[in-house]
């Protein structure tokens, strides 16, 4: 088997962050679903890691620690993957304890938000009820509470009408910064991979800047193959990736089975052209 057809899922997330599943419950349906290589990348968080590691390799799976970082650049939220990391490396734990700092004062302002320009009362409690780690209360939280009481009737539509940008419920956060984020992964002895690109409002200047800084900075990869992107979006990334010199990386950024867009495991293989990202590891 060519190494672009491993079955690798490198995006995931559990109840830890913003999923629903505990790590060994999201580990178990990635073998199920015929995941070879897997990382579990919780938000800002890899309290995660010790469970699904343990879950990983009980069903003879190969793990790959992971973790996904919020990022604020040129005004924009980007996610920043960490692959192969070291978890205990004590610069990006304290790294991430700062970046989640700061989110429960935001949860609640964008409840006020959703109960004054929408009517949407209690939206703070409903959130909480799906939250399994408090301090990762996210919009993703809001959304399930907001498909709940039927102000919308799936999770993309609650981002679409209340949670983006300029909508009722929005309330941006400074996360940390990208040479921040890189530094901490590299300095962790991780691989550093920008989390599906395609869904960044970027102009082509706008990329070609990020992208040029990323790379200065150490990054090595970008997910090309991701449930964030459209089947179209696999090639077209895949070209960026080789225009830049980075390699690809593949995931379905798993959330929930209610809500996923592609579920775990389920994903196209890479294109033949892509590198990946994993074949310095298998």
């Amino acid at each position: 088997m060519l190494s672009s057809e491993l079955n690798a899922d490198l995006h995931s997330h559990s109840i830890i962050s913003d999923g629903v599943l505990a790590p060994a419950q999201l580990a178990a349906r990635a073998k199920s679903n015929g995941v070879e290589l897997w990382a579990l990348t919780d938000h800002d968080e890899v309290r995660g890691i010790p469970e699904a590691r343990a879950a990983a390799h009980d069903l003879g799976m190969r793990y790959i620690p992971g973790v996904e970082i919020s990022v604020t650049w040129a005004g924009k939220t980007i996610h920043i993957v960490g692959l192969n990391i070291d978890e205990t490396s004590q610069g990006l734990v304290d790294g991430l304890a700062k970046t989640r700092s700061g989110r429960e004062s935001r949860a609640r302002d964008m409840a006020a938000e959703l109960a004054s320009r929408s009517g949407i009362l209690n939206a703070y409690e409903g959130a909480l009820k799906y939250v399994g780690n408090p301090d990762l209360i996210s919009r993703s939280h809001f959304a399930r509470y907001l498909v709940e009481i039927g102000a919308c009737a799936t999770v993309s539509d609650v981002f679409k009408h209340y949670l983006a940008e300029g909508k009722p419920g929005y309330v941006p956060h400074r996360w940390a910064t990208l040479s921040d984020a890189v530094g901490w992964i590299r300095n962790a002895g991780g691989t550093v991979v920008v989390a599906h690109p395609g869904r960044y409002d970027l102009t082509p200047l706008a990329f070609d800047a990020f992208f040029t800084e990323f790379k200065n900075l150490g990054g090595l990869a970008i997910e090309t193959v991701t449930g964030s992107h459209t089947v179209d979006q696999y090639e077209e990334y895949t070209k960026v990736a080789a225009q830049y010199g980075f390699l690809s990386s593949r995931g379905s950024d798993f959330h929930s089975p209610q809500d996923a867009e592609i579920d775990i495991g389920h994903l196209p293989v890479l294109p033949s052209m892509a590198k990946p990202v994993w074949e310095t590891w298998v």
